[in-house]
């Protein structure tokens, strides 16, 4: 279908566009996957054959839009920047100048302000980010709805980027056993600070305005402040010397089972709670995909990381355990790689016992308001959940705890 006849296609269908001739709509895009009641404004391109916008979703309010090869939910509302590879669920909102990449899932009523960049981010229900706000390589979830919500401040950072010049480095602001529950107390990182990745936050933690945290936080409901450079030190240091890597591998270990864990959620629970219709199926199964490919980013950035230890290795002169850790991660990485990918099946991994009575409990739920139906779900059936979803995590980790002790 050419350019024009899809434009005009979608006009006949209920689209609104504003001032048509400044839109550029792809020949690519479906029109049944763009619903009547949705509104393009000036200046905006569409492209990619997997795109799809669900009812009452507004592109380029503010600034043009360019949309490629998204899924995007019902009353979603991209005010201006670029969006590709991504899938956003109902009520997601982001203010102009936004610049979203592949990998990034971002779940119902969250929102960012304006000139937000993410890649390979998993936002859960109702956190909320700041403005001028680099969140690239997390996951990110706690709170209960609009008013009790996790939430990063303006001008944050995640540092996901190491002198080695690797990016072994997700971090994780809560997790998802617990996190797609939708009963955790928020976490709050304040603005003009930054966290430096792999690192894990546990529910109820605030990180001060200004504070650079550069450790796990791992009790909950701790108030962490204070601030790097008050006391300067100069020491020699060998960025292509590599140092202890076990709190580094334990985090990304645990990370790529958070992944898996939420692969599970979407692959077996979500479709129960899913209205059957062709904008949420299509969201349904770009949710998948972003999570597949964050799965794959982290096995490829874990190569990376055993490519450098082999190098380092081959440069360091010191003994112990911090060597014997680098060693047994070079050695064993090809073997273990692949049972941490999807093909492993460990999605399908896990308590089947307690999922099956998760599943069970849901089924008979409706399938049109999923916020609604997860946080009205007994105390009883949300434990079966977690710990379905829990044991998947538990057995990712636990590969890691094999190839430190040999």
């Amino acid at each position: 279908m050419e350019n024009n006849s899809v434009k005009q296609a979608l006009i006949t269908r209920g689209v609104t566009i504003r001032c048509p001739e400044s839109v550029d709509i792809d020949a690519s895009i479906n029109p049944q996957r763009i619903a009547p009641d949705t509104t393009i404004h000036s200046g905006c391109r569409i492209s990619g054959e997997h795109t799809s916008l669900g009812p009452g979703s507004v592109l380029g309010a503010e600034a043009p839009v360019t949309l490629h090869n998204g899924q995007i939910g019902k009353n979603v509302h991209l005010k201006g920047g670029f969006f590709s590879d991504t899938t956003l669920m109902d009520g997601v909102a982001l203010g102009s100048g936004a610049h979203v990449r592949g990998g990034t899932l971002i779940e119902e009523n969250a929102s960012c302000a304006h000139t937000v960049g993410l890649k390979q981010t998993i936002l859960m229900p109702y956190v909320t980010l700041g403005s001028l706000i680099n969140f690239c390589d997390c996951i990110m979830a706690g709170g209960t709805g609009p008013k009790n919500h996790s939430e990063v401040g303006s001008s944050y950072i995640h540092f996901n980027f190491t002198a080695h010049q690797d990016k072994a480095t997700p971090s994780m602001a809560g997790e998802v056993p617990q996190g797609v529950m939708l009963d955790q107390p928020p976490i709050f990182l304040g603005g003009q600070g930054g966290l430096v990745g792999p690192t894990r936050l546990a529910y109820g933690t605030i990180l001060a305005a200004g504070t650079i945290c550069r450790r796990d936080v791992l009790n909950r409901g701790k108030l962490v402040f204070g601030q790097t450079g008050h006391r300067i030190k100069e020491v020699d240091y060998d960025p292509s010397i590599f140092g202890d890597i076990d709190r580094i591998c334990h985090n990304n270990f645990i990370y790529i089972g958070n992944l898996h864990a939420l692969y599970a959620w979407y692959a077996q629970a979500r479709p129960l709670l899913t209205a059957d219709d062709i904008y949420a199926q299509a969201c349904l199964e770009g949710a998948l995909q972003q999570l597949s490919a964050a799965i794959t980013e982290r096995l490829k950035r874990l190569d990376q990381l055993a490519e450098k230890l082999s190098e380092s290795l081959d440069r360091s002169t010191g003994t112990g355990g911090t060597l014997t850790n680098q060693r047994r991660f070079v050695e064993q990485w090809s073997s273990v790689a692949p049972r941490l990918g999807l093909s492993a099946n460990n999605s399908e991994n896990g308590d089947i016992a307690t999922r099956d009575a998760f599943l069970l409990a849901i089924q008979t739920l409706g399938r049109n308001d999923y916020i609604n139906a997860i946080q009205a779900l007994p105390a009883d059936v949300k434990s079966h959940g977690t710990a379905w979803l829990q044991s998947i995590v538990d057995s990712i980790e636990s590969l890691w705890g094999e190839i430190k002790h040999g």
